[in-house]
């Protein structure tokens, strides 16, 4: 290709230099005495000088072990320091950064670390139950296995683990010198997203992904280096890590206050002690918060923003949230693949609440025309009545790479001609706000967690004592969606508590997982051809629940 000018330099720096760490290292250079991070837990906080000496501690470490260029890093970890500098460490030793659920069940946990192969495995010691038997479920075991405890208490470390402190112990404070230099379309943070079935799909995002990402939140929030964030939901999603969470506000040179679990008290206290200026949390949270602010009221007027995501806003919620919390709402939809992709501007509340907004400013999202036996094309588009439905799919070239991890089947289906095909059906208005209607598949969003019914029906189908399941879910206002449990009994003597029971204790299921009502029953809708029909059984479920024919866990 011929160019009007001569473009060695600018290749070269723009494709070595172009990456979220070096905006990272920027701020310790010009805010080296600025607070980067604070710990209420612990009373205890790291300047960007200090945060970064400490990822260079663990990064060094991680280097000394053995780990080469592109290699994992794998944690479930908490909202904590050591999350950040899992996180930052992974990118400074040239590996791959991959949070994960630390909710995920041991058989979960155990699919991931086989998928993605982790060189380094950190977890944190509430969860070592898991992590000790994912490690004996998984074929692959990583070379460290690293047991975080946040106020130091080491005492019950399993055997051939580490504790974070002895595993840092003597390594070097300075920067790692690598052996090569870094590239913009080198993997540098892997998440996970739910599959219908099987292992979750590892997301891979690459610098360029990290950067562009971290520029969308500093223009739409917009986000400066004087600016406080708290995330109310974990780090681990693409919406935690991202919205307000370490990726812009590190890069933008701001601080944050981390919360481990959110408590609406406690957050609201927080608000007011360190003049936080950006909240981050789904909706079903900013209504427990407006609940205690209601009770019990705060100086939370440092905040800019409250910024929510995950299901929509509705209109009588937002004027509330405006009124006790905030007049500066956003809502943003997305996928864990492309960031978010549409946006809800606070001059576009409360009018437009309930739609998932319009898409943001480098992102274009369109309704396409569903087919039976075939994928619509781009350009074949629904009218924009607000009335016909289709497919939502999203192009957003800044913020995803369009693929899998060693998963061409799920890569081919779901991208397509430089767009993504998010299986979310909805319609579209004249200026193209869009409104979500329902999944074309049976996903169930639950406190924000994407949830298959496959999954929790072939693990409650390999109890002796059911016969088979079908699963669904019901409205709930505080989770969004409840998951509810239809089983045919093997058994006559089968009750409800034992299947939940048997939910409870399977390893194959999370927590978030477990139905919160059952019902037993002798058949479950099916079509001709045997097919179980879950949108049948969806709104069945609605009116059991209505008519108190649920049993509730």
């Amino acid at each position: 290709m011929e160019y009007t000018y001569d473009i060695a330099m600018f290749k070269e720096t723009f494709e070595t230099e172009f990456t979220w760490l070096n905006g990272f290292m920027r701020n310790v250079n010009r805010f080296s005495d600025n607070i980067a991070l604070v710990e209420p837990l612990l009373d205890q906080n790291w300047t960007y000088s200090e945060l970064n000496t400490e990822c260079n501690r663990l990064a060094n470490a991680i280097l000394s072990s053995g780990a080469k260029k592109s290699d994992v890093v794998f944690y479930q970890l908490y909202n904590s320091p050591h999350f950040v500098f899992c996180h930052i460490a992974a990118q400074k030793a040239g590996c791959i950064s991959n949070p994960a659920n630390f909710n995920l069940s041991p058989g979960e946990t155990a699919e991931i670390i086989n998928h993605n192969k982790p060189k380094v495995y950190v977890y944190d010691s509430s969860i070592v139950k898991t992590a000790v038997k994912a490690l004996e479920m998984s074929e692959h075991k990583p070379d460290v296995v690293i047991m975080v405890d946040l106020f130091g208490n080491n005492d019950n470390i399993p055997q051939g683990h580490i504790s974070y402190e002895d595993f840092v112990k003597g390594a070097s404070e300075d920067n790692p010198k690598l052996s090569f230099k870094p590239h913009i379309y080198d993997e540098v943070l892997r998440l996970q997203t739910s599959g219908t079935t099987g292992t979750p799909k590892g997301v891979p995002l690459n610098n360029i992904n990290e950067v562009l990402s971290a520029h969308d939140v500093l223009m739409h929030f917009p986000l400066s280096p004087y600016d406080t964030t708290m995330n109310m939901t974990p780090w681990f999603h693409r919406g935690g890590i991202h919205s307000g969470g370490i990726t812009p506000t590190l890069y933008a040179g701001g601080k944050i206050i981390i919360m481990r679990d959110f408590q609406p008290k406690t957050c609201l206290d927080y608000v007011e002690k360190y003049s936080i200026t950006f909240l981050i949390g789904v909706p079903s949270v900013l209504g427990l918060l407006a609940t205690k602010q209601e009770k019990q009221k705060r100086d939370i007027s440092t905040l800019k923003g409250i910024i929510t995501m995950g299901s929509p806003l509705e209109k009588q919620e937002c004027i509330r949230f405006q009124n006790v919390l905030t007049p500066n709402i956003f809502n943003g939809y997305g996928t864990t693949e492309s960031f978010w992709n549409t946006f809800l501007r606070p001059d576009d509340l409360p009018e437009m609440a309930g739609t998932a907004g319009r898409s943001c400013t480098d992102d274009e999202v369109r309704i396409v025309k569903i087919f039976e036996d075939r994928k619509a094309e781009p350009d074949e588009v629904v009218p924009n009545d607000n009335v016909a439905e289709g497919e939502i799919i999203i192009k957003s070239p800044a913020k995803t790479t369009y693929c899998y991890i060693n998963n061409e089947k799920t890569t081919k289906e779901k991208f397509y001609k430089g767009w993504m095909y998010t299986g979310d059906v909805g319609t579209w208005d004249e200026k193209h706000f869009v409104t979500v209607a329902g999944r074309k598949d049976d996903m169930i969003i639950s406190k924000g967690e994407n949830i298959y019914p496959a999954r929790i029906e072939e693990a409650i189908n390999s109890f002796d004592k059911v016969k088979e399941c079908i699963v669904t879910s019901v409205p709930d206002k505080t989770r969004g969606e409840a998951i509810v449990a239809y089983v045919i009994p093997a058994d006559d003597s089968l009750s409800v508590a034992e299947v939940l029971e048997f939910c409870k204790n399977c390893p194959n299921l999370s927590k978030y997982q477990v139905p919160r009502y059952f019902r037993l029953v002798d058949d479950i809708p099916r079509t001709a051809t045997g097919k179980k029909q879950h949108f049948k059984i969806k709104a069945q479920a609605k009116d059991d629940l209505a008519n108190g024919l649920l049993l509730r866990k």
